[in-house]
C-alpha cells in the first residue's frame, strides 16, 4: 500500500467564520496564480472531509477555521510543526465566537514559527492579552481607526413605532429603482428566515443566510449573490465580515447588531472598491440606547430622516451632537420629555447650574397618593419643622430602636388593618428578647436566639 505522509504547510491563516475563510482563500488564490509551486488549501467545517484532505496535499498555504483544522490535525491528516508564518484574522471576532482555547492549542502546535500576525478591528484589553500569549515582542500597527468615517457611504436612520412600521419602511426602500443588490441584516436566525420568506411572498428575489444553514447551501446562496442571480440577501452577522460583493449598493439594518463595532462591519459591505453606497438603519424607540452607542463608537451622528406618509407617530429621540450619543453623566431627560433628576426638578447647564432636588420636589408632580405625603405638603422645600404636615423627627440617640424580635409600630396608614400592640411585646431592660410577654401570648423564638446573648443574659 501507498505510504501516506501528512501535509506540512509553511503558512497558516486562521479565520473565525467559514465565509471569511473562503473569501481569504479566494483572494490568496488570485494572488499566487502567477507564482509556480504555491498551492492554497481552504479548510472549513460543513464540507466533506475527503475532499479537503485531497486539497491539503502539497499545500503551502492553508486558510482554515479553527474547528475543522484541529479535527484534521488530531486525525493526523495535517501536521502544523513546520508552519513558519501564522496569521490570526479577525481576532476580536474569534474571541466572540469562543475560539480562545482553540487558538491556544494552535499556538502550541506552531510554536516554532518565525512570524505571527494578528488582525483585529478593535484593540480591547482581551485582544492585548491574546497578543501577549501568542506573540513575542509584538509591534502594533494601526492602519485605519475603527471610528474612520465612511466618506463614500451615506448613512441614514429611520425611527419606527413598531415592527410592522419598520417592515413598511423596508418595503418602501426595497422598491427603490437605484438598488442593484442589497443586504438586509437581521438580529436572529428566526428573524432572518421569517423576513426572507415575507420578502419572497411580496415578490422580491431574496434568500436567507445564517449559521444554521448547511455549508453547501450557504456557499450556493453566496455564489448566486455574486453572480447576480439574487438581488436581496437577508443575513445575520455571519456575513458581516469577509463578504466582498462590489455590486452591493445598499445595506439595511433591519435588526440592530449586539455590539456597536459590528455596525461598522455591516455597512462596510457596501461602497466596495471605491463605489458609493447607502446604509439605512431602522430602529424602534427601545433601540435608542444602541443607536447612541453606535454614534458614540463611530464618533459621528447618523442623520434621521422620514418617509412621507410613513412618519413615526411617537416622539423620536434627538441625537446628541456634543458627544455623539455618549451617556450624559450630569443627568438628562428621557425620551418622553420627563426629567430624570431626583424629585423631578430639571437641571440644565453645567456644574454651576442649580440642582433640582428637595427645593423643587413638587415640580415633578405628585410622587405618592394618600394622606400625609408629598402631595399634601403645601409648604415643601426647606420649610420649618412646625410648618410641615409630617410627624416630628426624633433626635439622635444611642437608644436601641429594635432588632430582629423588637419591631416597633411607628406611623401606620389609618386604613390599614390592625396588627396588634407591638409596644406591649417589647422586652424590658434586663430581660431577654425571647422572654414571655406580659400579655401571655407566645412569642416566636428564633432558632439561633441563644447565640446572640451572653451567659449573664440567660
Amino acid at each position: 500500500p501507498r505510504h501516506f505522509s501528512a501535509p506540512t504547510p509553511g503558512a497558516l491563516i486562521v479565520c473565525p467564520t467559514r465565509e471569511l475563510a473562503q473569501q481569504v482563500a479566494h483572494d490568496a488564490i488570485d494572488l499566487v496564480q502567477h507564482c509556480r509551486g504555491l498551492r492554497v488549501a481552504n479548510i472549513v467545517g460543513g464540507m466533506p472531509y475527503q475532499l479537503q484532505i485531497a486539497k491539503l496535499q502539497n499545500a503551502n498555504l492553508v486558510v482554515a477555521t479553527p474547528g475543522r483544522l484541529l479535527d484534521l490535525q488530531r486525525s493526523m491528516q495535517i501536521k502544523l510543526d513546520q508552519v513558519q508564518f501564522l496569521v490570526v484574522d479577525e481576532a476580536d471576532r474569534m474571541l466572540d465566537l469562543g475560539f480562545s482555547d482553540d487558538l491556544a492549542e494552535i499556538n502550541q502546535l506552531t510554536i516554532d514559527r518565525k512570524q505571527t500576525m494578528m488582525f483585529s478591528a478593535t484593540f480591547a484589553p482581551r485582544i492585548q492579552q491574546l497578543a501577549s500569549r501568542v506573540m513575542r515582542e509584538p509591534q502594533r500597527i494601526t492602519i485605519d481607526s475603527p471610528q474612520e468615517k465612511h466618506a463614500n457611504i451615506k448613512q441614514v436612520l429611520f425611527w419606527a413605532d413598531n415592527a410592522q412600521h419598520k417592515r413598511k419602511l423596508l418595503d418602501h426602500w426595497l422598491r427603490d429603482t437605484t438598488i442593484n443588490q442589497a443586504i438586509v441584516f437581521a438580529s436572529t436566525q428566526i428573524e432572518c428566515d421569517g423576513l426572507a420568506n415575507d420578502l419572497q411572498q411580496d415578490g422580491f428575489d431574496a434568500v436567507a443566510l445564517h449559521g444554521a444553514l448547511s455549508q453547501g447551501l450557504r456557499n450556493r446562496r453566496l455564489m448566486a449573490l455574486r453572480q447576480g442571480h439574487v438581488q436581496i440577501l437577508v443575513a445575520t452577522d455571519v456575513a458581516a465580515r469577509g463578504l466582498d460583493v462590489p455590486t452591493v449598493t445598499h445595506v439595511f439594518n433591519f435588526g440592530l447588531p449586539m455590539k456597536a463595532e459590528d455596525y461598522t462591519h455591516r455597512i462596510g459591505r457596501t461602497g466596495r472598491a471605491g463605489r458609493d453606497g447607502l446604509a439605512v438603519t431602522f430602529a424602534e424607540l427601545r433601540d435608542r440606547r444602541k443607536i447612541f452607542d453606535i454614534e458614540a463608537y463611530s464618533r459621528q451622528p447618523i442623520k434621521a430622516e422620514v418617509v412621507p406618509g410613513l412618519e413615526p407617530k411617537q416622539r423620536v429621540p434627538e441625537s446628541r451632537p456634543n458627544n455623539f450619543g455618549a451617556r450624559d453623566s450630569r443627568g438628562g431627560g428621557d425620551f418622553n420629555g420627563r426629567d430624570r433628576k431626583f424629585g423631578g426638578g430639571g437641571r440644565s447647564g453645567g456644574f454651576d447650574a442649580p440642582r433640582g432636588g428637595f427645593a423643587d420636589r413638587n415640580a415633578g408632580g405628585p410622587r405618592m397618593v394618600g394622606e400625609g405625603n408629598y402631595q399634601n405638603n403645601s409648604g415643601g422645600g426647606f420649610a420649618g419643622r412646625e410648618e410641615r404636615p409630617f410627624a416630628p423627627r426624633e433626635g439622635f440617640s444611642y437608644e436601641r430602636k429594635g432588632g430582629f424580635n423588637d419591631r416597633f409600630a411607628g406611623d401606620r396608614n389609618a386604613g390599614a388593618a390592625p396588627r396588634g400592640d407591638f409596644a406591649a411585646r417589647k422586652p424590658a431592660f434586663g430581660k431577654p428578647a425571647f422572654s414571655k410577654p406580659a400579655g401571655g401570648g407566645k412569642v416566636f423564638v428564633p432558632r439561633d436566639a441563644q447565640k446572640r446573648f451572653s451567659k449573664t443574659d440567660r
